[in-house]
């Protein structure tokens, strides 16, 4: 396992995210125990050391599982990262009883990392008004060692990272970005990179393989990687590609099964960084590929919470970008054919709710109108 330096203390390369554990029956409020305990073992004991969860990663149900699989070890030998949730505006008012609640699912006296959870357009001002009082009380955690590193993730625009950073850069120890050669261009991940650098925050990165998208590749684009590194798979390009950006410290994948938990962790058995020619080659792969169109949805599941319909909408955009990107065709049309009527584009109503939560503000309602004309259901 490659080790990081941060501060005082060394983190492994990879980090284990905990928003896809395995489930049952693809229920994704129902986690898989058994298979996730022996999946957290499993990267505990191959040198893994950073476990990263949330208040509302699998319906509140990912805290529970770290908290009871992590504390067999002995605290000091893993680090564990949790955030408040403040996606969700109603949160705000509940920093405190949020915070003593995260400690009892995890079951642990601190945590090694906390962060602000996704500041972006919709709740930059809530986090910055001191009459919910976040700051301030994540900052008093701190100094009673309850927190010991105190960050923030962010899905914003750089302009709302900038605004965060105004307010609060001096006390952020490390920043979670949505990066990857993916989104390298397309989610202003470079100049985010380079603001983090420019301020002397390290990176932690969510996402790398962009929700599993990156994970595999058109035949031509395998043809293109494999001409340049012919032993490297498909997924390890993403962590190549990492490895290559000297302000990266923890590289955070939310592995579902035992299969891809080996594959990464053989990945970072050793650094592989890109030349320049490979980079700007796999860079301009990505921008071609966004070209063709799509919604950059990570499956996250923040939006189906909200959803008053039920709607299984990470499963409809990625049937969405099939159908756009493909320019039509059967996949898309006997997928959606196939789920019941109440869970078909067309049952949306056009509430918003779900682009409330959306880390990616994508415009699912319009999606779904536009889905709905395409394939009729």
């Amino acid at each position: 396992m490659i080790y990081r330096q941060f501060q005082d203390i060394k983190l492994s390369g990879l980090g284990l995210g905990m928003m896809r554990l395995p489930v049952v029956d693809g229920d994704d409020a129902r986690v898989d125990e058994a298979a996730s305990a022996e999946m957290i073992d499993y990267a505990y004991k191959n040198g893994i050391n950073y476990f990263d969860t949330a208040w509302g990663y699998h319906n509140g149900n990912s805290e529970i599982t770290a908290g009871k699989f992590l504390s067999k070890y002995p605290r000091e030998s893993y680090y564990l990262a949790t955030k408040f949730p403040g996606y969700d505006n109603s949160n705000m008012p509940k920093v405190k009883e949020i915070f003593e609640e995260q400690l009892k699912k995890c079951r642990t006296e601190y945590f090694d990392f906390y962060l602000f959870h996704n500041v972006y357009e919709g709740n930059i001002d809530d986090y910055l008004n001191p009459e919910f009082g976040i700051f301030d009380y994540l900052m008093e955690q701190k100094k009673n060692g309850r927190i010991r590193h105190l960050g923030f993730s962010a899905h914003g625009s750089v302009e709302v990272i900038k605004r965060f950073l105004a307010a609060y850069g001096e006390h952020m120890e490390f920043c979670q970005l949505q990066l990857n050669y993916m989104d390298w261009h397309f989610q202003e991940a470079e100049a985010k990179y380079h603001l983090m650098k420019e301020h002397g925050i390290p990176v932690w990165v969510m996402e790398p393989l962009r929700g599993g998208k990156l994970a595999a590749a058109s035949e031509m684009k395998e043809k293109a990687l494999r001409e340049m590194r012919p032993d490297e798979t498909i997924p390890a390009w993403a962590f190549r590609f990492l490895q290559s950006l000297p302000e990266v410290t923890m590289v955070l994948s939310g592995m579902s099964n035992m299969d891809q938990l080996k594959a990464n962790i053989e990945t970072y058995a050793e650094d592989k960084p890109l030349s320049k020619t490979e980079f700007d080659k796999l860079i301009e792969i990505a921008d071609e590929e966004i070209k063709q169109g799509g919604l950059p949805c990570t499956a996250c599941h923040y939006c189906t919470a909200h959803c008053p319909k039920e709607l299984p909408i990470p499963e409809l955009i990625a049937l969405y970008n099939e159908h756009k990107i493909t320019g039509g065709g059967f996949i898309a049309p006997m997928a959606v054919g196939s789920m019941k009527p109440e869970k078909r584009p067309a049952n949306c109503i056009g509430c918003r709710s779900c682009e409330q939560v959306c880390p990616q503000q994508i415009k699912i309602s319009e999606m779904m109108t536009d889905f709905t004309a395409m394939i009729g259901m």
